[in-house]
């Protein structure tokens, strides 16, 4: 073999290796999408079931708490001891196992002790797969469609939900069609550990400091809390408009269910949308520009999900608005913080936003038993005031 035709077959194999560790990234995303925005739909079926209440259905929301606060402190610990392959593995099957226990047991409780498992699950894919994309320079540009695979996924899941419903399906059998999806994650990522695929199997090390020291020094950096309180904000957020507006649109406002679930979908296509774009963006306008236009937007989609009764305004445009928040801020954390604090910095901050799937949508239904389901869209409204605060302040403390 000629000298020029070996270096191109290397060249073809290493793009492939490359994209094998891409594609389980965002086949991961589309994963957590789907177990995260099917309950949306869900929730007015499991309140029925359960003869819950607003309040106490947020039970489930709590519960999870436990597990993204694990995955927040030790991702970076984990994937730096067993490689993001086997991190990941461990992910995988504790939110397939949270959604079989959902779909097969019989006892309000021990749904909610699953919470655990999937707030684990969701949080250490979370933070693995952002830290595998955003330290990899070849890579790093697909931060954007990585987070609009997650949008695919949180697509389907309502869109899943609302047609397996409508044609008589129980709420228990969608979580078994659920964990089927997720189970598919487990079967490659058992195969890339077997493969030995080194990008994925290989200990995440840093420069100069160990994984437990770089992790300390993180949460001693005020960009660091800063940047994990503005996406544990963002994504409360987002799973709160995902969570509660099936419910809103279908109970208090009297929408038909079928509209009801598919203007759910409307908001996640609208978020997906703006994700495909994001690269576009980002060229054109910069991440700061991007993020800061996006929160404009924002407060004008909430505002019409608010004031208007028809849910195919507000909800497509908060999603189309939310869309670059999340991803445009994790790609400036290296730009933001110490190159040997990168890792840990974006496992915190992504496994803090995954917190934020709780803790805001459990708020959210505590006022909404006491005040009612109609209050819920405008309590949107102060989150999106504390994310444009905080935008601010990472802006002008941002590091030269």
């Amino acid at each position: 073999m000629k000298p020029y035709q070996h270096k191109q077959l290397q060249r073809r194999r290493h793009l492939t290796s490359r994209w094998i560790g891409v594609a389980i990234a965002f086949y991961a995303f589309i994963a957590i999408g789907i177990a995260e925005a099917g309950l949306g739909v869900l929730l007015p079926s499991i309140l029925s079931t359960y003869q819950l209440t607003p309040a106490t259905v947020t039970l489930l929301f709590v519960s999870q708490i436990s597990g993204y606060i694990v995955a927040a402190f030790s991702s970076s610990l984990v994937s730096s001891r067993l490689g993001l392959a086997r991190m990941l593995l461990i992910a995988a099957s504790a939110l397939t196992t949270a959604l079989l226990i959902y779909a097969l047991s019989p006892y309000w409780s021990i749904m909610v002790i699953a919470g655990t498992l999937l707030g684990l699950g969701i949080g250490l894919i979370d933070a693995g797969i952002n830290t595998y994309i955003v330290q990899d320079s070849r890579s790093a540009n697909l931060i954007g469609s990585l987070h609009a695979f997650y949008g695919i996924g949180a697509l389907l899941g309502p869109t899943v939900a609302t047609t397996l419903l409508a044609v008589g399906i129980n709420w228990r059998q969608v979580y078994l069609v659920l964990a089927s999806v997720v189970s598919v994650l487990v079967i490659g990522l058992i195969s890339v550990i077997l493969c030995r695929y080194q990008p994925m199997i290989a200990r995440v090390t840093t420069s100069d400091t160990t994984a437990v020291g770089s992790l300390r020094r993180s949460l001693h950096h005020p960009t660091v809390l800063l940047t994990g309180l503005l996406l544990l904000v963002y994504v409360g957020t987002e799973a709160s408009v995902g969570n509660w507006a099936y419910t809103v649109q279908s109970v208090a406002r009297e929408t038909p269910k079928l509209i009801a679930g598919y203007s759910v979908s409307g908001y996640w296509m609208g978020l997906t949308i703006g994700r495909f774009g994001l690269s576009y963006y980002l060229k054109r306008l910069g991440a700061v520009r991007t993020i800061s236009l996006s929160l404009s937007l924002l407060m004008i989609g909430l505002v019409a999900w608010w004031l208007l009764p028809n849910p195919w305004i507000g909800l497509p445009l908060i999603g189309f608005a939310l869309a670059a928040i999340f991803p445009a801020t994790i790609w400036l954390i290296p730009q933001r913080v110490p190159e040997p604090l990168v890792p840990a910095a974006v496992g915190f901050a992504t496994s803090s936003a995954s917190f934020g799937a709780a803790i805001v949508p459990t708020g959210v239904g505590w006022l909404a038993n006491w005040a009612g389901l109609d209050i819920i869209p405008m309590l949107m409204l102060p989150p999106a005031i504390v994310m444009i605060g905080i935008h601010c302040w990472l802006v002008q403390h941002q590091q030269s």
